[in-house]
């Protein structure tokens, strides 16, 4: 039997023993990170959100190629440096065109796209989707959706499976192939560190939120080409702007229904 095989076989088993195991962990769901009772400091939301600006965070990635957002969801989070593209971690990060908004059903706004922002990298990340199917598919419980929306990633119970990894449309989450520690730059003691074979992703900065602070990538935002909220809340600003401004999402079409929106 080649090794492929054995590969398949061992992680079909493990599926299977979580599977049979589900039951027994559902009872717990409600004790997982996240879904603790919120201190008074707290940010709540009905449902939270994010809308990235492409026409600020373009201007600032074309004067001095910004990445200040990345710089600090990286340090915030304990996010691993890669030199191999293979091992390579993500959270918050920058993409072309063709990857940010493939085959748009409307073949104007897909020609407005493509002359508009022809070479421009587009910032990408979990999109907490409404109805994401990375939830439905983890045989463990792992991640799980928010009532205020955030699609969250529990790394301790994570088995390494990667069928969240093959349901996400998006290719949000990353899988650590390797001990990511050593590729740390200084560690944030506030935040864990992760280990090999666990898949790990954005969690709208869940643990920030907590204590009420909003989330690094959009504190660090020199351009505001990011905007946090409550959706739900018409007296927001997200919603005001949601409310005046055109905006898209990643593969809509799709039906997960993302919760991150793009102005052009």
């Amino acid at each position: 039997m080649d090794r492929d095989r054995r590969d398949f076989l061992k992680v079909a088993g493990l599926s299977a023993l979580a599977i049979g195991a589900a039951p027994h962990l559902a009872c717990a769901a409600d004790d997982m990170p996240g879904e603790a009772i919120p201190s008074p400091k707290a940010l709540t939301a009905k449902r939270w959100g994010m809308i990235v600006d492409i026409r600020k965070c373009s201007k600032a990635t074309s004067e001095r190629k910004c990445v200040d957002c990345v710089v600090a969801c990286n340090n915030t989070h304990n996010v691993p440096s890669f030199d191999s593209k293979q091992h390579e971690v993500k959270w918050i990060w920058q993409t072309g065109l063709e990857n940010a908004f493939p085959g748009e059903e409307n073949r104007f706004l897909d020609e407005y796209i493509t002359d508009t922002l022809k070479g421009t990298p587009i910032m990408v990340l979990c999109n907490h989707c409404d109805n994401p199917p990375c939830v439905r598919v983890c045989p463990v419980q792992a991640t799980f959706r928010r009532s205020d929306g955030i699609v969250m990633q529990d790394q301790h119970r994570c088995i390494g499976c990667r069928f969240c990894m093959a349901a996400c449309p998006y290719g949000a989450r990353s899988l650590n192939w390797v001990d990511p520690r050593p590729k740390i730059g200084q560690v944030n003691k506030e935040y864990p560190t992760r280990t090999r074979g666990v898949v790990e992703k954005c969690t709208f900065c869940f643990s920030r939120l907590s204590v009420g602070v909003i989330p690094a990538c959009v504190e660090s935002c020199k351009e505001k080409a990011l905007i946090f909220g409550d959706v739900d809340d018409p007296n927001s600003e997200i919603r005001q702007i949601l409310r005046t401004q055109p905006t898209i999402r990643r593969k809509p079409h799709l039906g997960t229904r993302p919760q991150v929106y793009y102005i052009l």
